[in-house]
This record gives structure tokens, C-alpha cells and sequence, in this order.
């Protein structure tokens, strides 16, 4: 993961907490490390339970660094900590998962083998039904565990489950294997690989002028099969629904390889749609201190205020549900969150309304490539 351990040169804030990607001998050393420090407090002469010290994962500790030549933004953690104290009654569960997850990466790396968090969430549920119980619970405690050890959930052995597809001018290339053409793989796409080390070690070349990151994988059908990217040169890309680490890995990496390509983001006018741009866009506090890594400057093609205004039918037009409203709240409290995206935001809740990308089919199922020909021609995105 060389490029990636490379690029760490350019954040250099020093209030900038992150994860270093590690080679497996040295998440093991720092595993040791905290069990002999553990095992010290416990055998010295005042004998104690040391507690777990980790970097907090919450808003108040999250910061917005800008960069100064690109514009780019992303979120990023401060040094402020939180503890997981087997002393104390609302932790002590919280402090025993993560030495039964660290115990379990330990015998991962030590194998030399990668697992998904799924795998992962049922190997605890047969070893430790007490402590887990929940997909969520091995989720936060793996997120401790990297707060904890400052290394990378994937250098933890942690492998991505990918959902996501990739299609149009685009050829890739894994090591020893044949070249893939994007645009011949059909209405379901190239499936993007969950192993990341893979995904850094594909050869990809593309004669396209834009990517167009697709919120969802039927939309991202559609435009596959009406073969959008020889009318538009582009590469579709999609994690069908809220992003996967590996597809936001993917598309990083071709921010990185074609610098020159605007990232274009065709999401649902909903808050949840907005969300899932935000983190393609700036990453997530729950992943704070990885964010860097993934984010990239995808610019907001659609649905926007305007498109509904003028292209969708009241008819189309939905209630916002009570989730759509928390996550409005929280896109407006949102210290990165542009005035632009701010606007849409009150709109969506100021109209009480969402509407799907599917309502543009009232137009005709082929406007959907018109209404992106069009919006990009016009440089339509904010």
C-alpha cells in the first residue's frame, strides 16, 4: 500500500490524528505492546486495570481540513480521547469487546488471513455470546480497536465487503490476469473487488472526461444499459446505496490516477441522498481517522432544487420520512457542509418532499442520459 503510506506527506497538521497502514509484524508488535502494558499495571505494586485510551470519535472532536492548492476538504480527528474502563458500569462491556476483537485480529494476522466484518460478527457470536450480539457492536469495537492502535481496520487483517460496480470507458487490469473493457461488462458492471491491496495494484487507463458516481444501482443499470458513456465519455461507478470502503478506495484511487476528471455525484433529492455524496466527498467521523484516504471532491450534479422545480410533477413528489428529518438536522449542524448544500437542505425540509432520481422516467425512460448531457454540457453542479 505504498501510494497510500506516500501520500500521508501531504497532512501534516499536527492536530491530525490518523491510522497508519501497517505491514501485519507491526500491528502484532503494537498488539503486544498493549497487553504488556495492560499485564504491568496489573502485576505492579498497586496493582490496577489500566483503561483503554482511545481518540474520541465524535463531532465535538472532528476538525475540517482544506486543502490549500485544490480546494478539497475533508474530515479529519483532533487529539482529544475517551476511555473504555472495565471499572465502570456503562464501559465495562465496551472494554472487554475490544480485547476479544484485538485478541481475534492477533490470530487473523498471525495466519496470514483477511476476513469481513460479517465473518468477524459470527466468529465472536460463537466465541464470546455474552460480549456480541449485534453486526453493530463488532462494527463500533473494530472502530475502537483502530482508535486504539492508530493502524488501519484493513492492516487489522479486516477486509471490505464490496456491493459496488464500476462500468463504461474504463480498462483495468489485475496482476496477471487479462485486461478488463469496462463498457463490455453488461448492465451489472465490473464488481469492485473488497480486497483493497488488489484495488491498489490495478493498471487502469480511460480516454473518459468525466466520472459519474451513482447513488443507486438501478440508475446505474439503466445508464449501463443505455450505454450513457458513448454518448458521454464518462466511467459510472456505484456502491448501490450508502458507500462501501472499497468502492469509496476505488474511486480515490482514480481521483489520484486522473486528476484531471471531475468527480460528478447523481444522488435522490433527499437528505440521505445528500449524505451519501458527503461521505464520497469528505469521509465520516465514524471513520475519522481513515477519511482522508477515501475522500474525494465529487461535485453535486443531482438531483437538485432546481431539477425538481422545473422537471418533476408534484404527483412524483414523497413525504420526507422522520429519518429523512434527523439527517437534515445533522447535514445542517455540519461545520463542512457548504451554504450551497445547506440551501438544499431547507428546501427539502422547507417543501416537507424528496423525490426519487426514477421520477425523471415521467419524461421518458431514455431523458434520464439527456438530463446528465445536459446538466454537464451547461458545467450544472455545484
Amino acid at each position: 500500500m505504498g501510494e497510500l503510506c506516500r501520500s500521508t506527506i501531504f497532512f501534516s497538521d499536527q492536530h491530525l490524528c490518523y491510522a497508519d497502514i501497517l505491514p501485519p509484524s507491526q500491528v502484532r508488535a503494537r498488539i503486544e505492546v498493549a497487553v504488556l502494558n495492560f499485564l504491568k499495571a496489573l502485576s505492579s505494586n498497586s496493582p490496577s486495570i489500566s483503561d483503554l485510551s482511545l481518540i474520541s470519535r465524535n463531532s465535538s472532536n472532528s476538525r475540517v481540513s482544506r486543502g490549500l492548492l485544490t480546494g478539497d476538504s475533508w474530515i479529519f480527528l483532533s487529539h482529544s480521547f475517551c476511555t473504555r474502563s472495565l471499572t465502570r458500569e456503562n464501559s465495562a462491556k465496551s472494554f472487554i469487546r475490544v480485547w476479544k476483537v484485538m485478541e481475534m485480529c492477533y490470530q487473523i494476522l498471525v495466519q496470514e488471513k483477511r476476513v469481513t466484518q460479517r465473518e468477524l460478527y459470527y466468529k465472536l457470536l460463537c466465541d464470546s455470546p455474552d460480549y456480541f450480539t449485534s453486526q453493530l457492536q463488532v462494527n463500533r469495537t473494530i472502530q475502537d480497536l483502530v482508535a486504539l492502535l492508530r493502524c488501519s481496520r484493513y492492516s487489522l487483517g479486516i477486509m471490505a465487503s464490496s456491493r459496488g460496480a464500476i462500468a463504461g470507458r474504463l480498462l483495468l487490469q489485475e496482476p496477471d490476469k487479462e485486461v478488463v473493457d469496462c463498457s463490455t461488462c453488461g448492465s451489472s458492471g465490473y464488481a469492485i473487488s473488497g480486497d483493497l491491496e488488489l484495488l491498489e495494484k490495478l493498471t487502469m487507463e480511460t480516454d473518459a472526461r468525466y466520472i459519474i458516481m451513482v447513488e443507486k444501482h438501478a440508475i446505474f443499470q439503466r445508464l449501463a444499459e443505455d450505454r450513457v458513456f458513448n454518448q458521454i465519455p464518462c466511467i459510472l461507478i456505484t456502491a448501490k446505496g450508502f458507500p462501501d470502503i472499497a468502492t469509496r478506495f476505488l474511486l480515490h484511487r482514480m481521483c489520484r490516477m486522473f486528476p484531471n476528471l471531475p468527480v460528478l455525484g447523481l444522488v435522490d433529492w433527499n437528505p440521505a441522498g445528500l449524505a451519501i455524496l458527503c461521505t464520497f466527498k469528505f469521509g465520516s467521523i465514524g471513520m475519522g481517522l481513515e477519511a482522508y484516504r477515501y475522500a474525494c471532491n465529487v461535485k453535486w450534479l443531482g438531483l437538485r432544487k432546481d431539477d425538481i422545480n422545473q422537471l418533476i410533477p408534484e404527483e412524483c413528489l414523497v413525504p420526507l420520512k422522520p429519518r429523512d428529518l434527523q439527517i437534515a438536522k445533522s447535514l445542517m449542524s455540519s461545520e463542512i457542509l457548504q451554504d450551497s448544500y445547506k440551501e438544499e437542505v431547507a428546501a427539502m425540509v422547507q417543501s416537507g418532499r424528496r423525490a426519487e432520481i426514477e421520477a425523471l422516467y415521467c419524461h421518458g425512460y431514455d431523458y434520464l442520459v439527456k438530463f446528465l448531457a445536459t446538466k454537464i454540457v451547461q458545467a450544472n453542479y455545484l
